[in-house]
């Protein structure tokens, strides 16, 4: 996947190893990314992995938390 500088604007989108940094990187999509994005994570990630992130978050909005535990749930 080749991210948006707008995406991750806090750094270099080239640099975003997005094993090493899943965590950082579904967060940021969850909130921030465009459907294909969120395609993406939904299909690259694994859902508990994307739940932990949703349980867990360090900067989600709510509204986006309680969305994704929405899904999450219908999954």
């Amino acid at each position: 996947m080749e991210f948006r500088q707008e995406l991750f604007w806090d750094v270099n989108p080239e640099n975003i190893d997005v094993e090493k940094n899943a965590l950082y990187v579904i967060e940021r999509v969850l909130d921030f990314g465009r459907d294909k994005e969120v395609r993406w994570v939904w299909d690259f990630y694994d859902k508990s992995l994307i739940q932990e992130v949703v349980d867990n978050p360090r900067r989600l909005r709510s509204r986006t938390k309680n969305l994704w535990r929405l899904m999450l749930q219908n999954n």
